[in-house]
């Protein structure tokens, strides 16, 4: 056959794909499905998730669906629309999208199955102890951890500058001291040891693997994305349980996790190993990234940082607690959420740089009801999003919303909760956690853990960025995955306080 009459084939193939494609039935929204067949307007939404929606919104209204990557997304852009998706619950579903798209990724079988009948709902329930009273034991382990990394890595001696300055990059910085000191809160350490030996090369793995996390959770085969296959496998090993078995002073969320997996024997030590991994994942993978803007944003506008440092003081002062250098300082669960100036700079923080979005698979062919007025026809095996990312830009929502402003969630002293679209008081105006299923369950330890290191950062440390560097820029391409990680990394000094 010749190459002219395969290229002829080919056009064929392509030209009946486009022809025979999805047609928008009556009652159903807008539909978008470029002219590349599976692929869609994948290439143009991957590269500018935001630019793209709001493209779409002005051209097509609030509801719209795109093909993406062979899957047909319909996007509901008015926040005042969110409740309704939100409160669906049989008709619309995430733990399909979830347990089709993390066994992949993380490299263990799929959790709903008969061959481990009940799983699901024993997972879910241990997320219970990453909140309530049981927050208050992994607060205060997580403090402990943070002075132990901060004490031995960067309150000791060691060479510095003029003035007594060190040099950093930043997001290096929160990278590593956030990374470990999660672990060791969480998995805990070896039983003659304070610290694990080799966790700068873990980090690295860790960094190698996340790079391609937006590539894996778009379901693209390991086995084409070079070394991933082979970094997961190591990562996975790490936790394998005879390793876990030497380690002390693990937390009662992951000793209750590994309790639950010994329970299916069909269950191989690897796949238990890939479970704990993918906490690992939950447990950093946003959090290392919002701790990042959190300082940056602060370093950038010292006026702010001062507010928050006096805060933080007069916190203390009021808990009776002379601050010292030389003593470990406590924080614990009460006090920090007594510090709303913080609170509001982590709000503000993740607004700027959050970019989820959040995924309901339709169950059923029905009618999706969104107000008194407007509803839509949506299709079985489609995806509802609500990408929140447009709402936290809304100029009619949050004035300059590129700007940072402190105070933004502040009103009268306390958090500000009223924001306002077409005259209407908003259920849901800042999302980074995800919302009603798909909520996050360790936000509150993911908060907490973040106001720890802002707090002893300001609490010990001078901090300012190197001169004659650029503003900081969002990296696109994990839009639609949680809080995006700069462009580039920045250059910061910093100096035990005189």
């Amino acid at each position: 056959m010749s190459l002219l009459l395969l290229l002829l084939l080919g056009l064929l193939t392509l030209i009946l794909c486009v022809l025979r494609g999805r047609k928008r039935r009556a009652g159903e929204p807008p539909l978008i499905k470029g002219w590349i067949p599976f692929i869609g307007k994948a290439l143009e939404f991957g590269h500018d998730a935001h630019t793209f929606l709001e493209e779409h919104k002005k051209k097509f209204g609030d509801i719209f669906t795109v093909r993406i990557a062979g899957k047909y997304m319909t996007f509901i852009m008015d926040p005042l629309l969110y409740p309704n998706v939100i409160k669906h619950g049989r008709q619309l579903d995430f733990h399909e999208f979830a347990n089709k798209v993390s066994p992949g990724t993380f490299g263990y079988p799929p959790v709903i199955s008969v061959k481990f009948p009940g799983m699901q709902e024993q997972i879910k329930r241990s997320f219970q102890l990453l909140q309530g009273d049981n927050l208050s034991t992994l607060t205060e382990s997580m403090m402990g951890n943070l002075m132990l990394v901060f004490r031995q890595d960067h309150l000791c001696d060691g060479p510095r500058e003029e003035g007594g300055w060190r040099s950093g990059s930043m997001y290096e910085f929160c990278n590593s001291v956030m990374f470990e000191a999660t672990f060791l809160t969480m998995y805990g350490r070896p039983q003659a040891a304070s610290r694990h030996g080799g966790m700068g090369v873990l980090r690295e793995d860790f960094v190698r693997f996340d790079n391609m996390f937006p590539l894996l959770i778009a379901q693209m085969p390991i086995w084409l994305l070079g070394q991933t296959k082979a970094i997961r496998e190591k990562l996975i090993n790490y936790f394998l349980p005879h390793r876990m078995s030497c380690w002390s002073d693990t937390s009662q969320f992951i000793r209750m996790r590994s309790e639950l997996l010994d329970q299916y024997d069909t269950l191989r030590d690897v796949d238990k190993a890939a479970h704990h991994f993918a906490i690992l994942w939950a447990s950093v993978g946003n959090t290392v990234p919002a701790s990042f803007w959190v300082m940056y944003y602060l370093v950038s506008h010292p006026d702010a940082l001062q507010v928050v440092r006096q805060e933080l003081h007069d916190a203390l002062r009021l808990a009776g607690v002379e601050f010292s250098q030389d003593r470990d300082v406590t924080l614990g669960k009460d006090q920090l959420e007594k510090l709303v100036y913080l609170e509001s700079a982590i709000n503000e923080s993740l607004r700027l740089s959050s970019a989820s979005m959040n995924i309901r698979v339709v169950q059923e062919d029905f009618s999706l009801r969104l107000d008194g007025e407007c509803s839509v026809a949506v299709r079985k095996g489609d995806v509802i999003a609500l990408y929140p990312q447009s709402m936290h830009m809304d100029p009619e929502i949050y004035k300059e919303p590129q700007s940072f402003r402190l105070d933004r969630f502040i009103q009268d002293g306390t958090m500000k909760t009223d924001f306002y679209k077409d005259g209407q008081k908003l259920k849901y105006y800042l999302m980074p956690f995800g919302s009603g299923s798909s909520m996050c369950p360790g936000r509150y330890f993911a908060v907490n853990e973040i106001k720890q290191f802002l707090c002893l950062l300001l609490l010990y440390f001078d901090l300012q960025l190197d001169e004659d560097q650029s503003r900081v820029s969002l990296d696109n391409s994990r839009a639609g995955l949680g809080i995006l990680l700069p462009a580039t990394d920045v250059r910061f000094r910093y100096r035990l306080q005189v």
